[in-house]
């Protein structure tokens, strides 16, 4: 605790019958704040919240069992093909045989994945005859290929948030769209190494 040193000072006296005051010096003990100090962090580590885990939202379906699949008119489908190396590609409703409706896209810049679906989300609405939900024919379809990185997925789940897509479907890749995606990448690769 603190205490006050009332020892003499020690110093002399300066003329005859002259009374000097008593200096007084004073000592703090500062024990008790230590253990106010270590009260207060266990305090404060036990009462904080570790970082909690980011999750991404996905609007799943309902339990319901239905002998029907899910359908879309192929007018609204838009599918979206990842393959290395952060290519994208896309098409609009079923693959033609030619792969004349295959083409490219990037995850920003010029010609991006969220230009192309925005203005596909825009045709729909222009062919919709529903005034309440002009977007519920508006289906995506993502295939990530095998050689796909996890932060592409991520980028366009991220992607079906910004643009508000409510329907989009994770599927797995056929075979034949995964050697188109594989020629693509390699055709690509060549052309930016030349």
């Amino acid at each position: 605790m603190a205490e006050l040193d009332t020892s003499s000072g020690g110093g002399h006296k300066k003329g005859p019958g002259v009374k000097k005051g008593k200096k007084l010096s004073t000592r703090v003990d500062l024990t008790p704040m230590v253990d106010l100090g270590f009260l207060l962090i266990t305090f404060f580590i036990f009462t904080t919240t570790m970082s909690q885990p980011t999750a991404l939202k996905l609007f799943l379906p309902d339990d319901k069992v239905t002998d029907e699949p899910n359908k879309a008119k192929e007018s609204g489908v838009l599918t979206i093909l990842m393959g290395a190396d952060n290519h994208i590609y896309y098409y609009e409703g079923q693959l033609k045989p030619d792969g004349s409706n295959f083409l490219s896209a990037s995850y920003n810049g010029e010609n991006s994945i969220r230009d192309v679906i925005l203005k596909k989300k825009a045709d729909v609405r222009s062919r919709s005859r529903d005034t309440e939900n002009p977007y519920k024919d508006f289906v995506v379809v993502i295939k990530p290929g095998a050689e796909c990185n996890y932060k592409n997925l991520i980028d366009i789940l991220d992607e079906m948030a910004i643009n508000v897509v409510k329907k989009y479907a994770l599927v797995d890749i056929s075979d034949g769209e995964s050697q188109l995606v594989k020629i693509s990448d390699a055709s690509s690769q060549t052309s930016a190494s030349n």
